[in-house]
């Protein structure tokens, strides 16, 4: 329970509050389950404070210092923690794990690193707060208003954003394993490097802008892409051009290897390709194969440097015989290839070509035409018509 004399000091209003506490710097003063409704606590020094089961509904907390306070299991129901025009309370590190902050107005408060888990944030206002790293797990957030707020790298398992509003919102690294999306507002919103998986629910939501006429996807993840090629005309184009033109350069492609790919990249250009490069010049990077994996899906065919023995990790062994595109190994004369490309050449030659040497830069240039992008256009071809063969048998 609150400490009595505490309660009273508060009472007496908030500047008097903020000299004591400055002067007698007392222990953090208990105010647990203390009754503050409706009270006018603006600007006041509650930082560390132990506001665990308080009654603060209604009450004005604009602008106060909350940092590191112990506000769990607190009423915070239709409080405001705003100050018109300015910044709101300021919370970071706070506590308010299972506090009742329903229609609560927290917009342009600093919640980053804050323990929120569990807490009813239903139709609150968070509309450009601060809540990085700040930890929602399973928090309702039902309806709340969280346009422009910044939630990168917050912990949001579990939590339950269905109806909200989340346009121009930073999700960037956000975990959202297990949480529920739907018919949330997420025009403009920044979602690099989410974490969802097979229980997160992210149907209907909303891509467009207020004034547009509502266009709803699932997915977060394609959400954005799905903006683009309603709104910018070169972006289908784009994908367009990737299907049909986009080549990927595979090698180790550092120091003085460097020339060769800058040179490939400007002759595949001058043929009306787009080079795609990927260098893995530190073997063993992390999610390597899934990387490659997804760019040559992507490709029409892959050239393939393996010039430098070290040029193709263990991984491209496990990523070669899933891909079903003309891969062209290329090397320079006097140089032996990493030792399982044979076997790959051996076990999979209908898309994996014998490895091109060349004696020069100008040489490899000069075969480019001949002995590289036609083969592995006919290849291309072929694997094509007997990708959709497979296709029709399965469907039969």
């Amino acid at each position: 329970m609150a400490n009595p004399e505490h309660v009273e000091r508060l009472k007496q209003g908030v500047d008097s509050w903020n000299v004591w506490r400055m002067r007698e710097r007392p222990n953090p003063p208990d105010l647990s389950a203390a009754d503050l409704n409706g009270m006018n606590l603006s600007k006041a020094d509650l930082a560390g404070v132990n506001l665990a089961e308080a009654d603060l509904i209604e009450a004005d907390l604009s602008a106060a210092f909350l940092t590191g306070a112990k506000l769990e299991l607190a009423d915070f129901s239709r409080a405001n923690l705003r100050q018109a025009g300015l910044r709101g309370a300021h919370l970071f590190k706070a506590v308010l794990s299972e506090a009742d902050l329903v229609k609560a107005d927290l917009g342009l408060t600093n919640l980053s690193r804050a323990d929120i888990s569990k807490a009813d944030l239903s139709g609150a206002e968070l509309a450009g707060a601060d809540l990085r790293r700040a930890h929602l797990f399973r928090a309702n957030l039902s309806g709340a208003n969280l346009v422009e707020a910044n939630l990168s790298s917050a912990i949001l398992s579990g939590a339950n954003l269905s109806g909200a509003n989340l346009r121009e919102a930073i999700l960037v690294k956000a975990d959202l394993t297990h949480a529920n999306l739907d018919r949330c507002r997420i025009y403009g919103v920044s979602a690099w490097n989410v974490a969802v998986n097979e229980g997160t629910k992210q149907q209907g939501l909303v891509v467009t802008a207020p004034d547009e006429p509502e266009v709803t996807v699932d997915y977060i993840e394609v959400a954005q892409f799905v903006h683009l090629m309603l709104h910018n005309e070169k972006v289908p184009e784009a994908v367009d051009t990737i299907g049909r033109k986009a080549v990927l350069l595979l090698g180790r492609f550092a120091e003085g290897r460097i020339v060769i790919l800058d040179r490939l990249r400007d002759e595949l250009r001058k043929r009306g390709f787009l080079p795609i490069a990927f260098s893995f010049a530190k073997p063993g990077t992390k999610q390597f194969a899934e990387i490659v994996g997804k760019l040559a899906g992507l490709s029409r065919f892959v050239i393939l440097d393996v010039t430098n023995p070290k040029s193709a990790p263990f991984e491209l062994e496990a990523t070669v015989p899933e891909c079903m595109v003309p891969f062209i190994p290329i090397i320079a004369a006097g140089e032996k290839p990493f030792a399982a490309l044979e076997d790959l050449w051996v076990n999979r030659r209908d898309w994996v070509f014998e490895p091109l040497p060349y004696s020069s830069l100008q040489a490899l240039v000069g075969a480019l035409d001949e002995k590289i992008i036609r083969p592995a256009e006919v290849r291309f071809a072929e694997l094509l018509a007997r990708k959709a063969e497979r296709l029709r048998g399965e469907q039969a």
